[in-house]
């Protein structure tokens, strides 16, 4: 379950920010602190690994990069069905680093390292597209209907299965913290 929703944290971030940051377009930001209140609140940077597998899932052709047509197609399935071509055009301005019209996977990583890795607001919001009803739980068929837009193939079993290896306490669904301990068990804090 992890490379799923590290995906939808990666890409599921509102249509304001690829707006105004087209280089947040694989990160949560570019600060490398942010601030609630007072309080400092982590930063996460995912492992190559875990890069791998979120640009695996864009590149649906496997040739190795990204189209824009594969950065739409990942983008509707999450729900942002009205990201407009120039709003993507500029999103590929910005990560197309050699100018070829497509982001390999030293491009997505770079644009990764400048977006300073992956906010804990991020991560709530990522949350909050699992938790479709709001309930403050993320549920078995919560799993199975974002995994099944995202184009994968499993059963209602598999995703029992991946809930239950989540949830820490028993109670059959993922709260906020089991979420955040799973999502950040793999990355280093900053």
């Amino acid at each position: 379950m992890s490379s799923f929703s590290f995906l939808d944290i990666q890409y599921n971030l509102s249509k304001r920010k690829f707006l105004k940051k087209p280089s947040r377009m694989f990160s949560g930001g570019g600060d490398y602190r942010q601030s609630s209140g007072s309080t400092t609140l982590p930063i996460y940077l995912p492992s190559m690994q875990e890069l791998r597998q979120v640009f695996n899932k864009f590149d649906t052709n496997k040739d190795g990069k990204i189209s824009p047509e594969e950065y739409k197609a990942i983008l509707k399935a999450l729900g942002k069905k009205n990201l407009l071509t120039r709003e993507v055009q500029k999103i590929f301005e910005v990560a197309d680093l050699d100018g070829d019209g497509y982001i390999d996977f030293h491009e997505f990583v770079e644009v990764q390292k400048k977006g300073g890795g992956v906010k804990t607001v991020d991560l709530q919001q990522a949350f909050r597209a699992f938790d479709k009803d709001n309930d403050g739980k993320i549920t078995v068929e919560e799993v199975y209907e974002l995994l099944h837009k995202l184009g994968e193939r499993c059963s209602l079993n598999d995703c029992r299965k991946m809930v239950r290896a989540v949830d820490t306490n028993g109670d059959d669904v993922i709260d906020n913290d089991e979420f955040m301990n799973m999502m950040t068990r793999t990355m280093i804090t900053y």
